[in-house]
């Protein structure tokens, strides 16, 4: 049965007042992902495992070419990234532009079997754009000016870098975009991983038009963000400053402000770059993005046909893998992702190094990237750099030309993808029934106004989703990280943990999913915060109150106070910010507060609505009793929802179950801790490597080993 907003929101108590500017923006006053103009993305099925290097041919001699493909062609390396820092290369004086070496590449790469992923080399100005403009570099808000002589030096909201920018993209364009050998386009490189927000003239200029276009009167902007606190009050946008260095804090809402403005900003600039490809190329678009950097993720996939990340994590950091690859499967529907960077042994840079990996590692990461959704697994880099800041990394070769100690990590990487290949082309990982929200607004807030302090919880609001992945993942299911704006569709469960600003068009979306049938679980922090970075004055988690049928009376840190909570018949130390609650006519209590300032208050809650529920978890669980109180609670909303699925799998083993193009299931089970793992499968599977039934309920994998097979079912 379909229901209208109104009726929703007269269910969930809301009244239809509040869904005034529903149709509207909603976020934080930028378009928003789903508002933006949309790519015309076909769906895509794996036909082909792709085993990537980065390689750069204009650092070493052209003769070295030949030789390098051929060692290329020994390790099963079917794809080669290049050109990202090359422009000093191809332009070396503005507007002589000479791109017959890169074709001269291409051409041999071709005639190898070996496809090309060209990069725009924007993330590495030449001297000649910078030396003597200063205003044409980023700065940062203490007033330094970058340099040139690193990378991402320059402010890309200066006009004149925007038309530098765009002029060589437009010539790589015309001269790589119809290549045969050219398989796809990356944006940049890593782009904001080493600047954030930028301060320079050019940037202030563009924030105060971004304020006008945002707010329209300079009214509207005074009355939401309230500036007659500290007398702010402005009468013209150009009187409002960007969050330099002041005596002490700025406003809050200002500083939020300003990081959705440059975020948003930088989005359009790889928007604007790939518009220009696609006039001369129908190769699809990506760029190497990673959870840290200082961009709007969900509306930088508005400028990109798939997805690809960076990671370098060490063999204990191996679930940082799981994490992005279950973000980036699900930023672009129906589009498998990438793993475009990672170190063959160890990363490193001037004065650092990691641990080198342990033999083994290499080829379960692989295992884990592919079985999760990934097509492409791509190493950084090819031959160790001679000169630069990156001379410890690791890579396949030597400076001298010789296997370097990954080599025969590559070797066995590329073993494992000729073993996974018939399984993975032409088919998909299945459809997660929990996910967890990621919001690229939320983060923004919480880098203004960061968690409450206390050991051993994350600071960074990544890390806090990715522990409630985690958390997940460790019972026993398959698990989507899924954008602010991306559907529901198909979830049963959804967890979104520290989002203070919940936005009517989220609400509204939730509520939907909720009325079917969905159990949406609220975290602790969401809904303390309004659109503008403001406390809300309607009540105190705002429209979440209503909606999950509870009155917050207080909004209080818990930290180092001792207080305790009871549920599901354990007690355990809250802590953080805590919605001490009081629960309406009927919503259950399922968490009370034992003692304290808000004892006899309640931290969790349970609403019926519809088909569904909605639970709200107003304080984190802390100390020795913590994961077992998160466990049961989550395993409460998983039987709530009649999820199924659950695999009973050892620790450090991850289970990806995928589905053929007949629909049979089957599962990839990889181990990623190198303790060895087990996985209990149903009587009758069968390996699906060999076509032996299995005749033990309980498989064993050896430390980075890997089994696939059909469960029976």
């Amino acid at each position: 049965m379909k229901m209208t907003r109104r009726e929703m929101f007269k269910l969930s108590g809301l009244g239809m007042a509040a869904t005034v500017g529903l149709s509207g923006t909603t976020m934080s006053g930028l378009v928003s992902a789903g508002q933006t103009k949309t790519r015309n993305r076909q769906t895509h099925n794996i036909e082909k495992l792709y085993h990537g290097v980065c390689y750069y041919p204009e650092l070493w001699p052209a003769e070295d070419i030949d030789r390098d493909i051929q060692e290329m062609l020994k390790l099963g390396i079917n794809v080669v990234r290049m050109g990202e820092f090359t422009w000093s290369t191809t332009e070396p004086v503005q507007g002589k532009i000479n791109l017959d070496f890169f074709i001269m590449v291409m051409d041999k790469f071709h005639a190898a079997g070996i496809d090309v992923v060209m990069c725009t080399p924007t993330a590495t100005p030449p001297v000649w754009l910078s030396y003597g403009h200063p205003e044409r570099c980023f700065k940062d808000e203490n007033g330094v000016i970058m340099s040139h002589g690193a990378r991402q030096h320059i402010s890309y909201e200066h006009p004149e870098v925007r038309k530098a920018c765009f002029t060589i993209i437009k010539a790589m364009a015309k001269a790589f975009g119809q290549h045969p050998a050219l398989l796809a386009w990356q944006i940049d490189n890593e782009m904001k991983a080493h600047v954030a927000e930028d301060f320079s003239d050019a940037a202030i200029l563009n924030w105060h038009k971004w304020l006008k276009n945002r707010f329209g009167r300079i009214e509207k902007l005074n009355e939401a963000w309230g500036t007659h606190m500290w007398s702010q009050h402005y009468q013209t946008f150009e009187q409002v400053p960007a969050p330099v260095k002041t005596p002490f804090l700025h406003n809050a809402s200002l500083i939020t402000a300003y990081k959705l403005f440059c975020r948003e900003s930088i989005t359009d600039f790889m928007r604007e770059q790939s518009d220009i490809l696609q006039q001369y190329s129908s190769a699809p678009v990506t760029h190497n993005d990673n959870p840290a950097f200082s961009i709007n993720h969900e509306r930088s996939m508005e400028a990109l046909d798939f997805a690809s990340f960076d990671a370098y994590p060490s063999s204990k950091q191996w679930a940082a893998l799981v994490f992005r690859s279950d973000l980036y499967r699900s930023a672009i529907a129906g589009r498998p992702f990438w793993l475009m960077e990672t170190s063959v042994a160890h990363n490193g840079w001037l004065g650092n190094h990691h641990t080198n990996h342990p033999k083994g590692f290499l080829a379960a990461e692989s295992v884990l990237i592919y079985s999760l959704g990934g097509e492409g697994f791509s190493y950084w880099l090819w031959r160790q750099q001679r000169t630069g800041a990156e001379l410890p990394h690791s890579a396949i070769m030597s400076s001298w030309f010789q296997p370097s100690v990954g080599y025969s990590e590559v070797q066995q990487v590329n073993e494992v993808r000729k073993q996974l290949e018939p399984l993975l082309i032409n088919s998909k990982v299945q459809g997660a029934k929990i996910a967890i929200t990621y919001s690229d607004h939320a983060r923004a807030m919480l880098e203004t106004e960061g968690f409450d302090k206390r050991k051993d919880f994350p600071s960074r609001y990544r890390d806090v989703v990715a522990m409630w992945q985690a958390n997940i993942m460790e019972l026993g299911y398959h698990r989507d990280v899924r954008f602010e704006n991306a559907a529901l569709d198909g979830l049963q469960v959804l967890i979104t943990p520290a989002m203070p600003y919940v936005s009517e068009d989220f609400l509204q979306r939730t509520l939907s999913f909720v009325e079917n049938g969905g159990v949406w679980l609220v975290g602790p922090l969401t809904g303390t915060r309004d659109k503008e970075h403001t406390v809300p004055t309607t009540a105190g988690l705002g429209l979440l109150d209503k909606f999950a049928g509870v009155h917050t009376e207080f909004v209080v840190p818990l930290t180092d106070t001792g207080s305790k909570g009871t549920a599901f018949g354990i007690t355990a130390e809250l802590s953080g910010w805590c919605a001490a609650m009081q629960a309406k006519s009927g919503t259950q209590v399922i968490g009370q507060i034992d003692d304290g300032v808000v004892a006899q208050r309640a931290f969790i809650t349970q609403r019926k609505m519809g088909k569904g529920h909605v639970v709200v978890l107003g304080a984190q669980p802390f100390g020795d009793k913590a994961q077992a109180m998160v466990d049961a609670l989550l395993t409460h909303c998983i039987k709530l929802a009649g999820v199924t699925g659950k695999f009973e799998v050892s620790k450090g083993t991850i289970v990806a179950p995928r589905m053929d193009k007949n629909g049979k299931p089957f599962w990839i089970m990889v181990n990623m801790d190198g303790e060895g793992g087990s996985v209990k499968v149903p009587a009758g599977s069968v390996d699906a490597l060999s076509g032996k039934k299995l005749t033990a309920s309980k498989i064993t994998i050896p430390a980075y080993d890997w089994r696939a097979i059909y469960p029976k079912v």
